[in-house]
């Protein structure tokens, strides 16, 4: 649930006929040719009502909300900066793509499960376990607990969460490939926009019907489907390829995308408080809800993207980005293992105020021990390369010269 907002391409803006004939109208460029520090902000807003709602904070029962919306920011930012990429070099390359995520991601999960072994004996329950330690760990380190969790009701104890980690790689294992080959068919961004609300519209109302509804309360196994996973993904994609479109980001650079932000905003704190502690006991929670609360996502982001509003610069405030940036995917990672190791601690609102404190303290801290560390490692490694090449480059015309 970690994804860039950087994009190195740098576009000058062009000039289009304004709709009334009376001036010029300056094109936007793409989405991402700067860095977006707003959707850092909006990502430090998701995993805070993730955090609370896992620590049953009253009021925040729709937390779980937030998971929709890492999603549709996890399938815009990606395919928008696919789409970058072959607008730069004509080209998607896959190989290259799985392996900078995979290494942006895959350390801090490590770290995590092998902290978790550590201290399973303690931990390893959380919400129950269906595992044992070693099948808990090798669910989460290859990226299949969604599926476990969906299909056959089990449990990963404190490694539970990562069935959203695993639902992003699965979908980022295909969609990739089929942008690849639609634009080797030269399939028109028209019937691409309309395959993928096909997608969104039928995997909602599959969710919906095939819903079953839970015991004790207990959240259904649908919520974890890679079906309706799909949804706020490939609806995070729609908006890629919507703002990829120069006439749409015209549009949505004026009044437009100032109703979208505010519209956005209202709706999603609208539904977040909206929702209630039943809300696993109906189906179209699974089929109207929680694909709606990605459309309003969506709307919210494409906003964010397209104009400077007071929403926008609250989320660009420097510490919400910040946190966003560097901390989210950490926090995301972390809580649980704390939650579960201190929670009994928490006693009153003081001590879920204190233990959402150190959650955060354990997730910095993270995040400098392992992510920080493998990133410059990453920067070195790259541009050791780049020098390689160079010499090799100068080698061979001084050769040719000689």
């Amino acid at each position: 649930m970690a994804t860039t907002t950087l994009s190195p391409e740098r576009i000058s803006t062009t000039t289009v006929p304004a709709t009334d004939g009376s001036r010029t109208r300056a094109t936007p460029p793409p989405p991402l040719t700067h860095r977006a520090p707003a959707l850092d902000g909006l990502r430090t807003v998701a995993i805070l009502i993730v955090i609370l709602y896992h620590l049953h904070v009253p009021q925040f029962e729709g937390g779980f909300i937030g998971v929709t919306v890492f999603f549709v920011l996890s399938g815009f930012l990606i395919s928008t900066l696919l789409l970058g990429e072959r607008r730069r070099t004509g080209r998607i390359r896959l190989g290259s793509f799985w392996t900078k995520r995979l290494l942006r991601l895959y350390p801090a999960l490590l770290a995590l499960v092998i902290v978790g072994l550590a201290l399973w004996n303690w931990v390893g329950d959380y919400k129950g376990a269906s595992f044992s330690p070693g099948e808990a760990a090798f669910i989460a380190l290859s990226y299949t607990g969604n599926l476990f969790r969906s299909f056959w009701d089990t449990t990963q104890g404190v490694f539970a969460h990562t069935w959203s980690l695993s639902m992003e790689e699965q979908f980022y294992l295909v969609w990739p490939p089929v942008l690849v080959l639609l634009f080797a068919l030269r399939a028109r961004r028209h019937w691409l926009m309309v395959g993928l609300g096909v997608v969104i519209v039928g995997a909602a109302a599959a969710s919906w019907l095939s819903y079953r509804t839970p015991n004790s309360g207990a959240t259904p196994d649908v919520y974890f489907s890679p079906v309706l996973g799909v949804v706020p993904l490939a609806t995070g994609c729609l908006l890629a390829l919507l703002l990829d479109d120069e006439r749409v980001r015209t549009w949505a650079a004026g009044i437009a995308g100032h109703v979208g932000t505010w519209v956005g905003i209202a709706l999603l704190a609208g539904v977040q408080f909206w929702i209630d502690d039943d809300w696993t006991q109906h189906g179209w929670s699974f089929g109207v809800v929680l694909p709606v609360t990605g459309l309003i996502s969506a709307l919210l982001i494409g906003g964010l993207v397209s104009v400077r509003s007071p929403v926008s610069v609250a989320l660009a405030w420097t510490p919400m980005s910040w946190f966003g940036r560097r901390v989210s995917y950490s926090a995301y990672l972390w809580h649980p293992l704390v939650i579960a190791l201190l929670g009994t601690f928490a006693i009153g609102a003081w001590g879920k105020v204190w233990l959402v404190g150190a959650a955060l303290l354990v997730a910095v801290g993270a995040a400098y021990a392992v992510e920080v560390p493998v990133e410059k490692a990453r920067k070195r490694f790259r541009e050791a390369r780049r020098l390689v090449a160079a010499d090799r480059s100068v080698r061979g015309t001084a050769d040719a010269a000689g």
